[in-house]
């Protein structure tokens, strides 16, 4: 449910730089709270811009390009390994870290030049967090939106570090902050949304409402960010996901998310993905008929267990619906002189 904002490989670096350091069988626990877009969102150069900015742009572009390298000595190396081949995880933690300190360096020397460059500090955040370095990037994130309190960018990123470490009071302001300075940035509502759904205890002393009210703001933010981002699919199912945790079941509302999904779609993977929680949805509703062509239409195989299993509780709710029509026939008879 959460909005990913750091690139894809974080993940996978964070868990490989842990696992070279972490003892045997120790997990890592799960991440709670909002989280960055990958919107590198600081102010783009133009023409004629500043021999700073410019200066700044080419910090980024090195920081992009070792971060695509980490990505692909990563995913190289996982391949290779599961041939007997792959570089002794040591060796290539430490390249990974080597290749960090000279991007943090190459930062660090821009802000000792400008250390009141918002944008620096934005960026060198985002690169902190990229790495892994989540609460250097928040002191960061604090410095831009000092700097520069009209940067909607540099308020929805510390919203995405309060989010994650707290307080939440702070993310749900700093989100406000970052809607009212950019009301038409889709990220901000979907980051926003997430907040308020995941931490409804938090959100409705915040924002003084009750549960059902929480919801109706979530679902209110996730629409914005839908309508202002309307061929994102990703965020299309984020949206339609939330209303499993909505009791009692909106169906007709979760029905039309799931079809609004469908449409963005853009490939038979997703579309069959989405015919499964067309199905789900319908099954709960006790739309049987409706929910069984839902999975005639799924047939790739990596769905094959979901189907599977939403076929018995299709199979299991047609029982008790029509073992409950047969004891009310037998009732009506048995009124019958």
């Amino acid at each position: 449910m959460l909005v990913c904002g750091v690139k894809w490989f974080l993940t996978a670096l964070i868990i490989f730089l842990a696992a070279a350091s972490a003892p045997a069988g120790a997990n890592a626990a799960p991440s709670a709270g909002a989280s960055s877009n990958d919107k590198r969102q600081t102010s783009p150069a133009k023409a004629g811009a500043s021999n700073t900015e410019q200066e700044l742009d080419t910090i980024m572009a090195d920081d992009d390009a070792a971060m695509d390298r980490i990505d692909k000595w990563i995913r190289d190396n996982n391949g290779f390994a599961a041939h007997g081949a792959g570089e002794p995880s040591a060796e290539l933690n430490q390249r990974i870290r080597t290749q960090l300190a000279a991007i943090q360096k190459e930062y660090e020397g821009f802000l000792g030049r400008h250390p009141n460059s918002a944008d620096g500090h934005l960026a060198y955040g985002s690169f902190l967090e990229n790495s892994g370095n989540e609460y250097a990037s928040g002191k960061q994130y604090q410095i831009a939106t000092r700097l520069d309190p009209k940067n909607p960018a540099a308020w929805n990123d510390l919203g995405n570090f309060c989010g994650e470490n707290g307080p939440l009071t702070n993310a749900f302001a700093d989100y406000d902050r970052a809607i009212a300075l950019n009301p038409t940035e889709s990220v901000y509502y979907e980051n926003l949304a997430t907040i308020v759904y995941l931490f409804r205890k938090d959100a409705k002393a915040y924002y003084h409402i009750t549960e059902q009210q929480d919801f109706d703001k979530s679902l209110a933010l996730y629409r914005k960010a839908v309508e202002l981002d309307p061929t994102n699919f990703d965020l299309a199912t984020d949206y339609a996901e939330t209303y499993y945790g909505i009791t009692p079941l909106r169906t007709n509302d979760a029905l039309v998310a799931w079809t609004n999904a469908l449409r963005s779609a853009v490939n038979d993977f997703e579309r069959e993905g989405v015919n499964i929680h067309l199905a789900r949805i319908k099954i709960l509703a006790g739309r049987f008929a409706e929910a069984r062509a839902e999975m005639d239409a799924v047939t790739n195989a990596a769905y094959a267990a979901l189907k599977h299993r939403l076929e018995l509780n299709l199979d299991e709710g047609e029982k008790a619906v029509n073992a409950a029509r047969e004891t009310s026939k037998g009732k009506v008879g048995e009124k019958k002189p």
